[in-house]
């Protein structure tokens, strides 16, 4: 019966989320229309009210810990779900991501994604991919801000391992920004895929700065190390390794 109640909640936040995009991205399209600021500003005032609507509708409370940035800086996150784009991009000033090309078809979320400056990438091309996205970021380097990345280029399952890709590094070289990696929890609570939401903490955690300079293998090394470290540190936190009774 529990379960049951929670499923329902779970589609009713499911549902007004998607209804509050819609409405929010109408309300801010004037301002958008005119300023980048506008798009940007849509979009953290809408990942604040999910997190917001999250934390009474479902019992999901979100948290962000360490500091993020508000230099021009990557990020570099581990991504498990649509609710670690929204926490990062709530916490930045001026975000902006390489994203799947797909999402540009998406209503409402494809024409904030263009004007925010976010980079769509086609997957499929492998090295082409890579080398289209190194320019049209540097294209998009005169509209200032934290590039946001996903390093193992998909969302991962909790506890899952998945290698880090080469275009992340390629990235860093060509920015020759700092980067700053981001570990999470967020997928013990909102999957991947489907509509149940579980209540409990969701936590994505800012760690310290990788400096500019390193080579492609350090980086991806050090990136790689820091992130699935914290990240496995967040899940025990929030209870995914409580089944086994070894750990």
């Amino acid at each position: 019966m529990r379960y049951a109640i929670q499923w329902l909640r779970s589609v009713v936040f499911i549902v007004q989320m998607y209804v509050m995009m819609l409405l929010m991205g109408i309300a801010f399209l004037p301002w958008a229309l005119l300023s980048r600021n506008g798009a940007v500003q849509a979009g953290r005032t809408y990942c604040k009210y999910v997190c917001w609507s999250a934390g009474w509708m479902v019992g999901l409370k979100t948290e962000v810990r360490g500091t993020p940035p508000r230099d021009e800086v990557m990020v570099a996150s581990k991504h498990q779900s649509f609710l670690d784009i929204i926490m990062i991009f709530g916490a930045v000033p001026s975000g902006k991501f390489i994203m799947k090309k797909e999402l540009l078809w998406a209503p409402v979320l494809g024409q904030y994604a263009i004007k925010m400056g976010c980079v769509a990438v086609d997957r499929g091309k492998r090295g082409a991919a890579i080398q289209k996205m190194l320019a049209d970021v540097k294209a998009g380097a005169a509209q200032p801000g934290q590039l946001i990345i996903y390093p193992q280029g998909t969302r991962v399952l909790p506890g899952v391992k998945k290698p880090y890709k080469v275009g992340a590094a390629a990235l860093y070289s060509q920015l020759g920004q700092d980067c700053v990696p981001v570990a999470t929890n967020v997928g013990l609570f909102w999957p991947r895929k489907g509509i149940y939401r579980k209540p409990g903490l969701a936590v994505v955690e800012f760690l310290p700065r990788i400096p500019a300079g390193l080579s492609h293998e350090d980086f991806l090394a050090k990136l790689e190390d820091e992130v699935e470290t914290a990240s496995e540190a967040l899940l025990h936190e929030g209870g995914f390794y409580d089944k086994d009774s070894n750990t």
